[in-house]
């Protein structure tokens, strides 16, 4: 079968890998000149080096994606540094960390150590969780976060330092806004099964490096199977190529025998809406495009500070406390020298601003100075933080779907022959993370693979 995957993200990427190992012929279509989609490398010139678009983090209940690059011959223990769950301010006043041993005593363990909690939070945090387990991970349909918290951990202390950072990280959606079912799913698959599962994991190398760069040069498992990469190849048009045999799809012209579009869901609406209906009442097709239409967006901002000279700080991931009167919204600060090779990020910074929509009307360098000040601030028991030589920022302002109560996503399959989705925007059960967008690339090449055999 000749397939062709428009899209060079992780889903595209992972439907290549699987499609070829299964005997496929694979091209993949990327607009882009660098693959990863919106976990990728990008060049940074006020910086004059490669950055990140955003500091992504791995856990490890990632079991696709980490499958998915053992089975490229990657070893897992060099390209991350791997820690415990660890949530520990910049100010000092608060740590959370899972503690070495079997789960579920691995949190429970890290409650009792907890610092800056009261002994009624960490009662609370405990109930809260022991409440999720004995409801087997299920909440109420259509109920939000924030709704639930209301009922379960009503803390507004706890809110502050557990619930909502762990929240906005893994759904990039507000408490008050948040699906609280597809959080529930999140904790469950990390803190609520076996201790490994909930470990951060942070990569040593840029994340197109990490696996995507690599793809092209995968041989794959099924002799007749192949991956050829084309960058800097947006997709135009998508035609159906009815036969008197099987049908097939020409994609700005040339033939194909399927296509998957792990595109995001604007240009998979444009693509699909090209696609002739074999009924004007076909309410699956019209179903589909106004699904794809229905998605609401949420910014990502990324703070990238290039610092005089190398800046020891405790741990390499730290929280910080927002503080919109000042117009500090830094969440998480990054210290690359803690876990990235490369020699030009250990002077290197990286603030992660989630449901940055208010950013979006700042201007950088306001935006720069007062998530400094911010850190400055929050860091006066540390060394001085050195003199800043440089700044970018990057917004992606449609970093993620807003995953909220009763979305209708779809699945791979469409109503049009030969035609498949992927993306961490389908029914993966998760929220928009890089585990989703692997998960729905398999699934949509397994899909392909088995309409292909059954023609």
């Amino acid at each position: 079968m000749k397939l062709a995957i428009v899209g060079g993200g992780w889903a595209g990427l992972s439907a290549a890998v699987t499609a070829a190992d299964l005997g496929h012929t694979v091209t993949v279509l990327e607009s882009a000149h660098t693959l990863g989609g919106r976990a990728r490398r990008v060049s940074s010139r006020r910086l004059s080096k490669t950055i990140d678009n955003g500091q992504h983090i791995l856990l490890g209940a990632y079991q696709q994606t980490l499958e998915l690059m053992q089975r490229m011959h990657l070893d897992i223990n060099t390209l991350f540094r791997r820690d415990l769950l660890t949530l520990r301010s910049l100010d000092g006043t608060y740590q959370l960390a899972a503690s070495n041993v079997a789960a579920p005593l691995h949190l429970l363990v890290g409650l009792v150590r907890a610092k800056g909690l009261s002994v009624a939070d960490k009662w609370e945090l405990a109930r809260a969780f022991s409440l999720l387990r004995l409801k087997k991970w299920q909440t109420p349909d259509g109920q939000t976060v924030l709704e639930w918290l209301t009922e379960n951990s009503p803390s507004l202390q706890l809110r502050q330092l557990f619930w909502q950072p762990l929240c906005v990280a893994a759904l990039n959606t507000p408490l008050d806004a948040a699906c609280a079912q597809l959080f529930a799913n999140v904790l469950r698959d990390s803190i609520g099964t076996h201790r490994h599962a909930s470990d951060m994991l942070l990569a040593r190398t840029d994340l197109s490096a990490l696996w995507p760069d690599q793809v092209a040069r995968l041989v794959p498992a099924h002799d007749a199977g192949s991956i050829t990469v084309q960058t800097g190849h947006p997709v135009r048009k998508l035609a159906l190529l009815p036969s008197a045999s099987t049908p097939g799809i020409a994609i700005d012209g040339e033939y194909f025998d399927g296509a998957i579009l792990a595109c995001p869901p604007p240009s998979a609406h444009r693509l699909l809406g090209q696609l002739p209906l074999e009924h004007d009442e076909d309410k699956t097709a019209h179903g589909l495009l106004a699904t794809l239409k229905d998605f609401d967006y949420i910014p990502i901002a990324t703070l990238t500070l290039e610092l005089a000279e190398p800046w020891r700080l405790p741990f390499p991931m730290l929280m910080l406390r927002e503080n919109p009167q000042k117009d500090q919204y830094g969440q998480w600060l990054f210290n690359c020298a803690d876990f990235m090779h490369a020699q030009d990020h250990q002077t290197v910074l990286q603030v992660v601003i989630s449901d940055a929509q208010t950013l979006t009307q700042m201007q950088g360098q306001d935006v720069c100075d007062a998530t400094v000040k911010q850190i400055q601030e929050q860091s006066r028991h540390l060394p001085p933080m050195p003199a800043v030589k440089g700044f970018d920022l990057i917004i992606e302002k449609r970093a993620t779907f807003a995953a909220r109560p009763g979305l209708q996503r779809p699945s791979v399959q469409t109503p049009w022959p030969g035609v498949w989705l992927a993306g961490d925007w389908t029914d993966t059960h998760y929220p928009a993370v890089l585990e989703g967008a692997v998960m729905s690339g398999k699934r949509a090449a397994q899909a392909a693979h088995i309409a292909g055999h059954a023609v």
